[in-house]
């Protein structure tokens, strides 16, 4: 049964949401009948790359904002993080474009890494102020995946991919996602957001029961 989920590298709700489903199917018994599929979706497309600035700093000048009154605002997540084991340094965060790290994760998916991709590119921008708009720091993420670093560099520094990115976008805009993570399973049911634990399970096991018993009811034709 396929998990499609849709997100972006600078969300925290994303990677909270990616702990919570991971949670769910740890404790879910058929857990090897699942597929998860990461699905791109940007933010903020159009932002630029720029090293020199932290995320914080771009917050407080976006929004009006004083750095405390920015850092008020991000106590829940910063909560919510550590009920999942994140250690969110939002201080740290470099304001960065995601396009080019989706362009590695749909290279690292189509060669069955995607999970661990998508959790190396979460945690590096989240917790370790990685600069994801880099394509050495990029790289240096894909090696530390198993990944070659040969490869990885060549892909980043082509257009590969970027056609899968913007075909998930694309997708998201069709079926009016607007927010993510958005998550979909089976194509019967769906998740908006970092929701509780409990609405994961409840999901999980309702589409694949639903997945099973129509799987179960298909006979093959007779032969002629």
């Amino acid at each position: 049964m396929l998990i499609e989920v849709w997100s972006d590298i600078a969300c925290p709700f994303c990677y909270i949401g990616k702990r919570r489903l991971q949670g769910a199917l740890a404790r879910f018994p058929h857990r090897d009948e699942i597929r998860v599929e990461w699905r791109s979706f940007q933010l903020q497309p159009q932002l630029v790359t720029d090293a020199s600035r932290r995320l914080n700093e771009f917050l407080a000048t976006s929004k009006g904002l004083s750095l405390p009154q920015v850092e008020q605002m991000q106590a829940h997540v910063r909560a919510m993080g550590e009920s999942e084991g994140i250690a969110f340094a939002m201080d740290r965060v470099v304001v960065a474009n995601t396009f080019t790290a989706h362009r590695l994760l749909q290279w690292a998916q189509s060669l069955g890494r995607g999970d661990a991709m998508k959790d190396r590119l979460l945690r590096a921008y989240f917790t370790e102020g990685a600069n994801v708009g880099d394509h050495a720091s990029l790289q240096a993420l894909a090696v530390d995946i198993g990944l070659d670093a040969a490869a990885a560099a060549a892909l980043l520094a082509s257009d590969a991919f970027a056609d899968e990115v913007r075909r998930d976008i694309a997708e998201a805009r069709q079926q009016r996602i607007s927010g993510v993570p958005f998550f979909v399973f089976d194509q019967a049911y769906a998740i908006s957001g970092a929701q509780p634990p409990e609405l994961f399970d409840q999901a999980l096991a309702q589409a694949h029961a639903e997945w099973r018993a129509a799987d179960s009811s298909v006979t093959p034709s007779a032969a002629s």
